[in-house]
């Protein structure tokens, strides 16, 4: 009766195999730049529910890791599968601003994470900002490791990610979304039209600071940061 997408793949995979079943979605930042719905207020198909995207916080990440690293001169940024464009643009508009170099890596499979590492240790760069995808969720361990053992600051847009070893996480509470499109599905099941339902956005941004990886690559944290934190671990 519905198919639940959480992710970009699962959504792409499902908007491919029919266009009759209604789809509810999750946790896609762009759902209009991906091509899955007309517009966030006029799906205009079968494909309707939550999107991640809260306005523009991207540009937050990097103000993030500069509060970390004020001297930050250059910042990788980690592109993926399903990654929102425009999350990069408005992060690399944040970064000229500020005087900040960008180098943009695209990896569109597990094997190139290390290949992206190594261009970065490279290249000296000594921080990474990562974008939400489903391939840096699925290998979010390896990659929290390989900034550890390049002793490079990390920021990520989802809290697993500071779960998993990463420095900073700031973004969308995924629970919280999961929780929401249920009662999309609920919804849908009870007779309404995915073309019929606005596609709602996050409401709420949480932020989550690792200490312990912050003293494995001996980067203080400042106070101020560790008192905005929603979590610390």
């Amino acid at each position: 009766a519905v198919i639940f997408a959480f992710d970009g793949t699962t959504a792409s995979a499902a908007q491919q195999a029919t266009t009759t079943i209604p789809i509810v979605i999750a946790m896609i930042s762009d759902p209009v730049g991906y091509g899955l719905v007309k517009s966030l207020a006029h799906p205009g198909g079968n494909i309707t529910g939550i999107s991640s995207l809260i306005g523009d916080y991207s540009p937050k990440l990097l103000e993030l890791l500069l509060a970390v690293q004020p001297k930050l001169s250059r910042v990788a940024i980690l592109l993926g599968f399903a990654t929102g464009r425009a999350q990069l643009k408005n992060l690399q508009s944040a970064a000229q601003a500020r005087g900040v170099d960008v180098l943009v890596i695209e990896v569109q499979t597990p094997a190139e994470i290390e290949h992206a590492f190594a261009r970065m240790a490279h290249e000296r760069v000594p921080a990474v900002i990562a974008l939400s995808s489903p391939i840096f969720t699925m290998q979010r361990r390896h990659i929290a490791e390989l900034a550890i053992s390049n002793r490079m600051a990390s920021v990520f847009t989802t809290r697993v990610f500071a779960e998993a070893g990463g420095l900073i996480s700031y973004g969308p509470d995924n629970a919280d979304q999961a929780r929401r499109a249920a009662t999309v599905v609920d919804k849908i099941l009870k007779g309404a039209k995915p073309s019929d339902l606005p596609v709602e956005q996050a409401t709420t941004l949480e932020l989550v600071v690792n200490l312990k990886t912050a003293r494995a690559i001996e980067i203080p944290i400042p106070k101020e940061l560790l008192l905005r934190a929603d979590r610390v671990i």
